[in-house]
Order: C-alpha cells, then structure tokens, then sequence
C-alpha cells in the first residue's frame, strides 16, 4: 500500500513571490538580500562610531573619560533599535489578503461577451465579473476594483503588489531597502526605522564633531586631518540624513493626512475629499496606538487535502485543442447513425491510428480542469458535438457532389 504524501503547510504552497524561513514563521519580500545591505549600511557606521568613542574613553590624554560613556551606550542604543525597527519591519506579514481559488461568487456576475471580463485564460467563459464595485466608508462611497490574479475584490485601500505578487491591506509601497512591501501591519515599524535612522544620523554627525572640536588646539584644519574617521563618519551621515531624514518628514505628513504613498502619488485626494482622514491628532493614533491587527494568513496551517489538489492541478490549458480523439470517431460513427446517414466508403476506410496515438499523448501531456469545473465540460462538449456535425455534413455534401461528377 503506497504512503500518503505528507500534507504541506500554507507557505509551501503559497503562491505569491515571498520568501519564508524558521517554518514559515518569518515571510520576507523576494528582494529580502538587500535587507542585509540595509543592515550592513547601519551597522558599519554606528560600530565605526562605538569603537572610535570607545577608544577616547581608553585614551590617557582624554579630560574626564567617565562623560564619553553615556555617548557610548546612547549611541548602542539607537543602533539596536534601528536594527530591530529594520528586521519588524522587513519580517512579518505586512497585511497580506488571501488568495481564492476560484471567483467569488456575486450576484452581480452577468454574461456578456467582453474579454475583458473574462477569467483567466477563459477558464470560465461564461462567468463574468464588474472591474470595480463601490462600497461605503464612513458616509463616502468609493470604488473597489477586481484583481484577477488573486480572484477577488480588492478591501478598500489595498493594491496588488506586481514585485510579491500579493494583494496587500492599505498598501503604502514596495520598499526596496527592507525587501518588503509596506503595508497595515508593518507600517508602523517602518516609520520607526526611517525615523530612528534619521536620530542616528544626526547624533553620529553631531558627536563626531564635538569628537574633533575637543583636539582643536591652535588649527582647525590640523585637528581634521589627524582624525580620518570621524572625518568619514561625518561626511557619511550628512549624506545619509537628506535621504532618511527626508522620508521620515514625508511619511510623517502622510500619517497626518491619513494617505499611503500609492495615493499620494496617485493625486488621489487632490481633488476630492479623503474619506479616510479623521484630523491630525486621531490619524497619529491610528497608526501609533491603535492594535495591529492579526494576519489574515496562518502560514503555517496544514492545508487540507482539496485544497493541495487545486493546488496541484490549478494551472492552465494551454495545449491545442484541435486534437482528434478515439472520442471524436466514435461521436462521428454515433452522429451518422442518429442522422440516418450511411457515411461514405472513402470516409470509413481512413486510418485513425496514428491520430489516436498522436491524441494519447497530447491528451496525457495536458492538464485538464473537468473535474473541477463541471459545466465547461458540458459545454465543451455540446460545442464539440455541432462541430463535428458540420464537418460531417461538409464531408457528406463533398461526397456527393464528387459521385455526381463521375
């Protein structure tokens, strides 16, 4: 008796382009090595920093050392929680919604012969959907649009990220410096990395120079050129705070406001009103003291056993269908025979067998979704049947005309 394989948890299954590690308890972005470059970027500098204060302290020519080691642990400090905002925010789901296996099912749903309606690679021909339906959020209606790559209505303020290739709750961005998106769960965790980084910067920059000013002795230039390193340390976080310092100014602005920077680009609120802004003071407590919701995703849940066959199985026909089958001569010999037709000599003496065979393998190398969409069968199979019977009927009238000419 064959052993059961051994059913998979959601993440080895999972669709998306994310990346998980420890059993599926960390999810990370497809681009997660650049969180190591991020993390390399931080950490240099601020060790940099540590040993060079760490070497004052030890010097004998330094004026009272004991008042160089709140710099010391203040600067440990900030570099640990940059590390840690860096890793919250690039480790956990940033709201990731479900993907469905199939289309909801809507009552809005209407037969129209639209392609751009259509369910992925006319699956489902029969069955099409609205782009965007509206919904009410707080007195204010507003659109939301159908993925089909995910098969579902999209909740207000989510988007499809094209790089995780997932639906994402109030989607802000896909941060390449965290190899992660940015979206309801982790939103808060990023601003606390870029505003931590902004800190660092400028406590790096500004000791640094106190670090110089203290060997000034008759020259300023002379007292530059013997300390190299907070020479760099300084040249380095006047570069670096233009950039987090400026992210953390603009992103402060969009919680303010109550925007993602998908809207924001998008000129979304420019012209109407934001439905989702509640004043400066309760939009600051949305994002810093309201609880963070709970993933939508158990990631590692067993999955059932249907649901591991549509996994298996869910991938498209793309196989020709103008393949003819042992199936296809016996509805013709069964059509003949109902329309009382005696099918031509010529007709009855053609050899099938290296068409069957042909048929066999084309049939074995395709994957088919009849057992899961039982309706497309039956129409496939009606439309095949009046096929059939015009080839039939074209062969028929052929015939005749050629006895006719003899």
């Amino acid at each position: 008796m064959a052993e059961k394989s051994k059913p998979q948890r959601v993440y080895q299954a999972w669709k998306g382009s994310n990346r998980f590690f420890c059993g599926g308890r960390l999810i990370f972005g497809p681009d997660v090595a650049s969180l190591f470059m991020s993390a390399l970027l931080i950490m240099g500098p601020a060790i940099a920093f540590c040993i060079r204060i760490y070497t004052k302290i030890t010097s004998k020519k330094t004026m009272h050392p004991v008042h160089w080691y709140p710099v010391l642990i203040v600067g440990f400090i900030l570099t640990l929680l940059d590390i840690t905002f860096l890793f919250l925010t690039s480790a956990r789901d940033p709201g990731i919604v479900p993907k469905n296996s199939k289309p909801p099912e809507t009552e809005e749903a209407y037969d129209l012969n639209t392609p751009s309606m259509e369910w992925i690679n006319g699956r489902t021909p029969h069955l099409k959907l609205p782009r965007t339906k509206d919904v009410i959020v707080n007195d204010h209606t507003v659109k939301v649009k159908y993925c089909d790559t995910c098969l579902l209505y999209r909740p207000p303020r989510a988007s499809h990220c094209s790089i995780c290739n997932n639906c994402v709750q109030r989607f802000d961005h896909h941060c390449p410096w965290v190899g992660q998106c940015i979206g309801l769960r982790n939103y808060r965790f990023f601003f606390m990395f870029t505003s931590t980084s902004t800190i660092l910067c400028i406590y790096v920059f500004v000791f640094s120079w106190i670090n110089i000013l203290k060997e000034y002795d008759d020259s300023l230039i002379r007292a530059i050129s013997k300390d190299i390193l907070s020479d760099f340390l300084i040249v380095y976080c006047f570069v670096a705070v233009w950039f987090v310092g400026g992210l953390t100014v603009f992103h402060f602005y969009l919680i303010c406001t109550n925007q993602t920077t998908y809207e924001n680009f998008r000129y979304r609120y420019d012209k109407k009103e934001n439905p989702y802004s509640r004043g400066m003071i309760r939009n600051l407590g949305e994002v810093f003291l309201s609880k963070i919701p709970p993933s939508m995703n158990d990631f590692r849940a067993f999955m059932h056993e249907d649901e591991q066959i549509v996994v298996g199985s869910a991938t498209p026909n793309l196989t020709g269908a103008n393949i003819i089958s042992s199936k296809d001569i016996e509805m013709r010999s069964k059509l003949v025979e109902d329309s009382a037709i005696s099918l031509p000599e010529i007709l009855r003496n053609l050899d099938y067998d290296g068409v069957e065979e042909k048929s066999k393998e084309g049939e074995e190398a395709r994957v088919s979704f009849d057992d899961f969409f039982p309706a497309e069968e039956e129409r496939r199979e009606s439309v095949h049947i009046s096929t059939l019977r015009e080839e039939i009927n074209a062969e028929m009238s052929t015939s005749k005309q050629t006895t006719t000419q003899v």
